[in-house]
């Protein structure tokens, strides 16, 4: 067992934003360049949200192109890290008595994996496994996951949590690229104050007012929590590392912990 905690990270971005080069980018290249390369990533992304938690256990997972309506060059992207069949198994280990499936040939890497690693660790020679979110089960079952999960970061392993905090896309206001409507800040900053302050408290925040604006659905939010359970057990600081939210209804919020 090694004696290094990779940090944790939170964060995720749109398609576009794996081929463009904009401010939130610039950032996450400027926190990955700060980085020593972890063992391996597990990333829980709202993508992969289905009624079982699993893993991909693949050699070469396959870059999922999970949208539409994008240019070709998206399309054509491709994000090559390795899988790992190993890091999947101290993920199954680690979460016991939970059933974890194995996922051979069915997943990858989707968009909120690739479009924010490619610019973390453009290199894409860090094994990269998935996570699956289990809609069927409650916030504090993915909030107690995170606290078990915590334990991979001793083994090398960085836990990077993929969503976004405000994700309403049928509110999306297209002529306010770089702002919020009012519910949208007011909800993210008290996410902010709750995972700067008390990680434990994320879970609360399901009974705020705004939470149903914010997550009309809970795929998105939830790899918050899995981080604010990761940032909980290993007692971490949590930096910020982007902030502010963009087209009315979308946070851009990234955070990480530092050792």
């Amino acid at each position: 067992m090694s004696d290094f905690s990779p940090p944790s990270f939170f964060g995720h971005g749109s398609p576009m934003n794996a081929i463009e080069f904009n401010d939130f980018t610039d950032r996450w290249r400027s926190y990955g360049a700060s980085l020593p390369a972890p063992k391996a990533i597990l990333s829980i992304s709202a993508h992969w949200f289905i009624n079982a938690t699993a893993v991909t256990v693949m050699d070469s997972p396959r870059t999922i192109h999970d949208f539409y309506g994008f240019p070709k060059p998206l399309f054509d992207f491709e994000y090559r890290a390795p899988g790992s069949r190993e890091i999947a198994e101290l993920v199954i280990d680690a979460v016991e008595p939970t059933w974890v499936g194995q996922d051979e040939d069915q997943w990858g890497l989707d968009h909120g994996t690739w479009s924010v690693l490619t610019h973390i660790f453009p290199a894409a020679d860090v094994p990269v496994i998935q996570l699956s979110i289990d809609a069927t089960k409650d916030i504090g079952y993915h909030y107690e996951l995170g606290r078990k999960l915590a334990s991979l970061a001793h083994q090398g392993v960085m836990i990077f949590g993929s969503g976004n905090i405000v994700h309403n896309l049928r509110s999306m206001d297209w002529s306010n690229p770089s702002g919020g409507f009012d519910w949208a800040v007011d909800f993210d900053m008290r996410s902010r104050d709750a995972i700067l302050a008390k990680p434990s408290s994320v879970v609360d925040l399901v009974d705020n007012d705004n939470f149903s604006l914010a997550s009309p659905t809970p795929d998105h939010f939830l790899p918050f929590v899995y981080f604010a359970g990761v940032a909980d057990e290993l007692g971490m600081d949590v930096t910020n590392v982007v902030e502010g939210c963009s087209f009315g209804s979308i946070s851009m919020a990234s955070y990480a912990l530092l050792g």
